[in-house]
């Protein structure tokens, strides 16, 4: 059943996130030596760069991974209640006119 508030009480992916953090690490790291190797300090420099961004957000994903249900709740944990602003809609019209 769609309630309209899917956006503020989406559950989000975190540990398919994480693995494609994992993924994209694995790739950084290869591109990084690979490149060095082969004398492109241009590209190794912009995937050390990439390297350092996916690091940054897996230790995001971890740090919200451990804060709990509340940014990871499993399948027994119903979804969160639409908020109640008092608004009828998304423009905040009754739909009478």
């Amino acid at each position: 059943m769609r309630t309209g508030s899917e956006p503020v009480t989406a559950r989000s992916p975190l540990r398919m996130r994480f693995w494609f953090s994992v993924w994209g690490l694995i790739w950084a790291t290869f591109g990084t030596v690979a490149f060095a190797l082969v004398g492109r300090p241009e590209w190794a420099l912009a995937c050390g760069v990439l390297w350092l961004i996916v690091t940054a957000d897996m230790a995001v994903i971890l740090h919200h991974i451990h804060q709990g249900p509340h940014y990871q709740p499993g399948r027994d944990i119903p979804p969160y209640e639409p908020p109640r602003t008092g608004r009828t809609g998304r423009t905040g019209r009754t739909g009478t006119g």
